[in-house]
């Protein structure tokens, strides 16, 4: 009996610690507020199922595991929330789109990234025949098309400015799912392919075809000195350059010259909730990257807060960041101008919450921010309409031309600032937007569909055309019945030496 009664007594005592180990975990579990949105992304997924992990995994990445960082987060300063919709109205177009550029015989796949050369080509990176789909990556986000090969066909095209002719081209059988692009002041190229989880230096033009630098394990994501799904290169003039590792690892690292790492910073923010409340130096996919040399800046999209990033160039120590509540919660790309004293040409992207919040008012264009005022200057978009998927932009020294890269419909569009664009007396017609939005949060995913802009140029020239000849035709037909009446005229009556002169006069007159 004794031993039975310490047995219910130590019973008892186990669950009575059991019970105070509970109660002490939750109260030191941090409080969240109620004025604080729930977490972005994550809204209305059954627990259950296998899209749930995938997007647990996408969100995550291989740099968010167990051992993440968990964060207090700061309270939102109370904002007064704008009319979206009227204020994206107030903006002006200060660019004019350019319907019949580039030439129509460049075939392209998705356009995910955009810059310039020395000579001041337009240097675009395109996928050809590849879609980034629900089941390219596993939940390792090791890539699962391998078994396809790389692409065949050229994935980089420099075109011509004026005439968007294709000045030459690259790229064949190397690359599996092309994303940044960028050239150099050395005119060397610099790729990142997402399946290869590597980034690539290449000789000008692509020299014999054999990258000069490569960094990163081919096909094996991961940390450390290895990348998982890296986005986006910028290059000083000294030669050092910064890899944005956007997909997993939501960090940017400094690399010198010969390819050694000097510094990495960055951690990843989607345990968290929004851009109004994420803390500097985090990220949410840190997406593209651009320079600003006059305050030796460098600049990240972080895409799914919505918001830019300027650090110092020199040690990665966190300057400022840029956001707008008319841009939305997702920022693809930015590329800055000395134009204006100093401005972000900014595209957004459609939203992440895919109908789940219809308050949350969302148009997807290209904006232009002044970086003195933060403030947005202006607004643009093809036809002055929205895009549907943009991915990359670029913009020229002097502000001029904007370059955009569309992932669907597949597309490189030009913009010219209105100070100097022709005007033009048609525009081509909007877009098809009948099919649904099918980018997911972590990856670029889009419908295998091209759709080309009508050419406004080859509906005034074929309008004028038709105009000319309805014209002759009438004329020719007015001429013929006169000639009529004066044959009439002369076979009745044979006119007097006064009434010729008259008809000869009459005649030089219409000469």
């Amino acid at each position: 009996m004794k031993s039975t009664d310490s047995a219910k007594c130590l019973g008892s005592k186990s669950l009575a610690i059991c019970c105070l180990l509970l109660h002490l975990l939750l109260c030191i579990r941090p409080a969240v507020s109620q004025t604080q949105s729930p977490q972005r992304y994550l809204h209305n997924v059954d627990s259950n199922s296998n899209n749930n992990e995938r997007l647990h995994q996408i969100l995550k990445g291989s740099g968010a595991g167990s051992g993440a960082t968990q964060l207090n987060w700061p309270q939102p300063p109370k904002q007064t929330v704008p009319n979206v919709k009227t204020e994206l109205a107030k903006l002006n177009n200060t660019y004019v789109y350019q319907n019949a550029w580039p030439a129509n015989n460049v075939k392209l796949g998705a356009v995910t990234a955009v810059s310039f050369d020395k000579a001041g080509n337009v240097v675009i990176f395109h996928r050809v025949n590849r879609v980034w789909g629900q089941t390219t990556f596993d939940n390792r986000n090791q890539y699962q098309e391998k078994y396809r090969g790389p692409i065949r066909e050229s994935t980089i095209l420099a075109l011509e400015p004026a005439t968007g002719k294709v000045q030459y081209d690259w790229g064949k059988n190397f690359f599996y799912m092309p994303h940044g692009l960028t050239v150099d002041p050395e005119d060397n190229v610099w790729l990142t392919d997402v399946a290869m989880h590597q980034v690539f230096k290449f000789p000008p033009r692509g020299g014999d075809g054999k990258p000069a630098l490569t960094l990163g394990d081919a096909f094996q994501p991961g940390s450390g000195r290895k990348f998982c799904k890296p986005t986006s290169v910028a290059v000083l003039d000294n030669g050092d350059f910064f890899v944005a590792d956007g997909y997993c690892n939501a960090r940017i690292l400094k690399y010198s010259r010969k390819g050694e790492l000097i510094l990495f910073w960055g951690q990843n923010t989607f345990s968290g909730i929004s851009y109004d409340v994420a803390p500097q130096n985090f990220f949410a996919i840190p997406h593209a990257l651009t320079l600003v040399p006059e305050l030796q800046l460098l600049c990240a999209a972080d895409r799914e807060n919505g918001r830019v990033q300027c650090f110092l160039s020199s040690n990665g120590t966190f300057h400022s960041q840029y956001h707008n509540q008319l841009i939305g919660d997702r920022l693809f790309s930015m590329a800055y101008t000395p134009a204006a004293g100093g401005q972000l040409v900014i595209v957004n992207g459609p939203t992440a919450e895919l109908g789940i919040h219809p308050e949350h008012y969302n148009e997807v264009h290209g904006f232009v921010l002044s970086m003195r005022s933060k403030q947005l200057v202006s607004k643009f978009g093809p036809n002055n309409l929205q895009f549907q998927n943009p991915h990359d932009v670029a913009v020229t020294a002097d502000g001029n031309e904007i370059y955009v890269a569309e992932l669907n419909p597949m597309r490189i569009h030009k913009f010219v600032h209105r100070s100097l664009a022709k005007p033009m007396s048609l525009s081509a017609s909007k877009d098809s937007r009948d099919s649904a939005i099918s980018q997911a949060v972590g990856g670029d995913q889009v419908p295998a569909v091209a759709v080309h802009h009508p050419s406004g140029k080859a509906i005034l020239v074929a309008s004028l055309m038709l105009l000319f000849a309805g014209s002759t035709f009438a004329l020719a037909l007015i001429f013929a019945r006169r000639r009529k009446r004066g044959n009439q005229a002369n076979s009745s009556a044979t006119p007097s030496d006064l009434v010729y002169r008259k008809l000869t006069a009459s005649t030089q007159s219409l000469g």
